[in-house]
């Protein structure tokens, strides 16, 4: 979806428009923008949405143009509206695709989903702005929003960012990575990796899901190419199961406040749970909506023990590969087209157009095609290449959580800035929400903030509001 698929809202005078301005256009985005215009039928509310590809609903998550790259949750899980689970099934079906509730769609075909979506509630209160937002001021009144081109009013603004870049290669001592043909910054240039040698071989950084998404894409294109996937605990997400899906209540003690304790009462359950013939993954599921409260209920220090102990081993779990892609990924590792190593990027000898890896002390060097970077995105806002990141924190608009995960923000999203007090009219949703509360980056979290979002500006900033 374009701007200019977007019917054009009518110039008035600002006094008589109360405007909300939402920065990204991702999913967060659409699915905030979506809930603003849904939940107010006030004819003086104006959304407008910065994207800088002027094309909505793709983000990093749904931009890919491959088909291999499939969602990680089932599609009845990822309805835009939590009120109507089916709604994704039935567009789906609507549109030639798979219905199957059990079944993961492409990530492609979720963002054409998240644009029809939007384009069914566009009205002229709507516009879709291309372009990078440089900065959002605070004015006392409001927001300055400031573009690469203009600057305009707004009565409230909904950050809706995204994930960032993954932070810059280096090698295990530190020294980065060049500027070099073979290096491989952001896994989502595909035309770079299809550009690759068709017997090439390449060193993945990263063996989470965008990691297997560039594996998948490197050897499908290349059936003589060889990938090493490399990570610190080379740990590869579980996949799901084909079978049915079989509820489980997990429960966690209350006493269980530690880090530790939820490990342990989480294993607990896993055990309780075999006994009775059901699998780890429903103790998993079972959990999730426990898991913001149980991260809120943890003090900073044990949070950071969780991440430094026990998060890559959730992390594996709670978000797991459609079973055809675990299936994928099993043959090539049969065929010796791919390996999976615990190690890093030990030393890295720049060849000009190839480069010499070793990933792990005592390791024989490699010479490869190329190295990619699926590290996964950089959360510290303080080091972000995003000019508008750049800007609100320098002025202390915004801060880090105290983990550095993201933006400090109230749990209903309200963001806190340097001196820890609310910003009056500015939010957050989405992935940027990590920190405060740990489960904030899949679909079932963000449109349930985007829905909590959306009402509290509405309530702040409008005449009329619907009922829901």
């Amino acid at each position: 979806m374009t701007a200019t698929s977007i019917p054009t809202a009518t110039p008035t005078s600002p006094r008589t428009r109360t405007r909300v301005a939402v920065i990204g256009g991702g999913a967060s985005g659409v699915l905030t923008a979506i809930n603003l215009l849904v939940r107010s039928d006030d004819p003086g509310l104006e959304v407008v949405v910065h994207e800088a590809s002027g094309i909505v609903g793709r983000g990093v998550a749904y931009g890919t143009n491959d088909q291999r790259h499939l969602l990680n949750v089932r599609a009845r899980h990822m309805s835009a509206f939590p009120d109507a689970p089916s709604d994704l099934l039935d567009w789906a079906l609507r549109t030639g695709r798979s219905s199957d509730p059990q079944g993961f769609l492409p990530r492609a075909d979720y963002a054409i989903y998240l644009q029809d979506r939007l384009a069914d509630v566009a009205d002229d209160r709507l516009r879709i702005r291309a372009g990078r937002v440089l900065d959002v001021v605070p004015t006392g009144a409001g927001f300055e929003v400031v573009t690469e081109r203009s600057a305009a009013h707004a009565d409230a603004v909904v950050l809706c960012h995204g994930n960032q870049p993954p932070r810059p290669l280096a090698t295990a001592g530190g020294a980065a990575l060049p500027d070099a043909p073979w290096h491989v910054a952001n896994p989502w240039e595909l035309a770079r990796l299809r550009a690759l040698p068709a017997d090439a071989r390449v060193v993945v950084v990263g063996t989470g899901l965008t990691g297997i998404d560039t594996t998948i894409t490197l050897l499908e294109d290349g059936p003589a190419r060889h990938v090493t996937l490399v990570s610190r605990n080379g740990l590869l997400p579980k996949p799901h199961v084909g079978q049915a899906h079989t509820a489980w209540v997990t429960k966690v003690p209350d006493d269980a406040v530690t880090a530790d304790g939820i490990a342990a009462a989480l294993a607990d359950e896993c055990r309780a749970a075999a006994e009775r013939g059901v699998g780890w993954r429903a103790v998993v599921d079972g959990l999730r909506p426990l898991t913001q409260e149980l991260w809120r209920r943890l003090p900073v220090a044990e949070r950071r023990r969780f991440l430094d102990v026990h998060a890559r081993d959730w992390e594996v779990r709670r978000h797991r590969m459609a079973p055809e892609v675990a299936l994928r990924l099993q043959s090539y590792r049969y065929d010796d087209r791919l390996a999976v190593h615990a190690g890093s990027l030990h030393a890295v000898e720049d060849l000009g157009e190839r480069c010499r890896v070793t990933t792990a002390p005592g390791h024989a060097p490699v010479d490869v095609d190329a190295v990619v970077n699926c590290t996964g995105p950089l959360p510290d806002v303080r080091h972000s290449s995003d000019p508008l990141l750049r800007a609100l924190v320098a002025r202390g608009t915004v801060t880090p959580d105290p983990l550095a995960l993201g933006i400090d923000a109230t749990v209903d999203g309200a963001v806190l800035g340097a001196d820890g007090r609310v910003v009056d009219g500015l939010f957050v949703v989405g992935p940027p929400r990590k920190g405060t509360l740990w489960e904030s980056t899949a679909i079932p979290e963000i449109r349930g903030q985007a829905a909590q979002v959306a009402t509290a500006v509405v309530q702040r900033t409008s005449r009329s509001i619907v009922a829901n």
